[in-house]
């Protein structure tokens, strides 16, 4: 069921990004549209929320990749529109923005792309696409730093330290909430 989820996710923003002139508004009504219906799928399915809504993120990224399409563009995209989406069916923004941060950054380290950029974009892209429908902007970026930070470390170590590093060092992220991330990451690490 996911991986259905993550090519009817890739499908359609090729099909929304070829011939658009607008890729950003493109990407983010599709991807909105997508987590629409795979939320009300995944219930139905037994599947979790956050699973579904990080395929649909997934499937965006490798979607964007087939037609060269810029990742952090498309990042920004893809959580403005898992918000909107989960928003849209009354869904938990904040978990959404946590599966969404997940997607990006799974997909883009699987498939060579800057892991370190997509986690900051997500992170910045959270803050705002929360702020936007009225959700806690410090737990939208708790919940996509933590969902960027453990999607890399299930794919490396390496990919982990990019990202980890990556949100440290981004001036725009508000470090209080990315510090306790980072040290509630490596405290479960060490466990």
């Amino acid at each position: 069921m996911l991986d259905r989820i993550i090519n009817e996710a890739s499908n359609a923003v090729v099909a929304a990004v070829q011939g658009a002139g607008d890729v950003v508004g493109a990407v983010t009504g599709t991807v909105k549209e997508q987590v629409v219906n795979a939320l009300q799928g995944a219930s139905e399915a037994g599947i979790a929320g956050i699973d579904a809504v990080a395929s649909v993120a997934d499937g965006a990224i490798r979607g964007a990749g087939q037609v060269g399409s810029s990742l952090t563009e498309v990042t920004a995209s893809t959580i403005s529109g898992v918000v909107g989406g989960a928003s849209q069916v009354g869904g938990d923004v904040i978990e959404a923005v946590k599966g969404g941060a997940q997607g990006v950054v799974k997909a883009t380290a699987e498939t060579g792309g800057d892991v370190g950029s997509v986690a900051v974009t997500a992170v910045d892209s959270a803050i705002k696409s929360a702020g936007e429908v009225g959700a806690d902007t410090a737990e939208a970026a708790k919940a996509a730093a933590g969902g960027a930070v453990d999607a890399a470390a299930s794919v490396s170590g390496d990919a982990a330290s990019k990202v980890r590093e990556a949100l440290l060092s981004a001036a725009a992220l508000p470090h209080d909430v990315i510090d306790s991330v980072i040290k509630g990451s490596d405290d479960k690490q060490q466990q």
